[in-house]
């Protein structure tokens, strides 16, 4: 799934990526800076990634969190 978390300034991604690979070592995190949106694509749902987040210093609220459409084709699943 991907996620998108508005943010209102620049996160240190060493701590939140650190906290989200521990969980899913397959993950994705990066920064859009001129939108100021936190993406994450991971296998982990809505609630983990915002506690992950959370925990690694970035606060981050249910109501600034989107969850994207799947754009899985099922072709890698077998």
């Amino acid at each position: 799934m991907e996620f998108h978390i508005q943010l209102a300034g620049q996160p240190d991604l060493r701590p939140i990526e650190a906290a989200i690979v521990d969980v899913d070592p397959a993950a994705v995190i990066d920064f859009n800076a001129p939108e100021r949106v936190l993406r994450i694509a991971t296998s982990l749902d809505g609630e983990a990634v915002l506690w992950l987040v959370n925990g690694a210093g970035c606060e981050a609220t249910p109501g600034q969190l989107t969850q994207l459409p799947s754009v899985c084709c099922g072709g890698c699943s077998g």
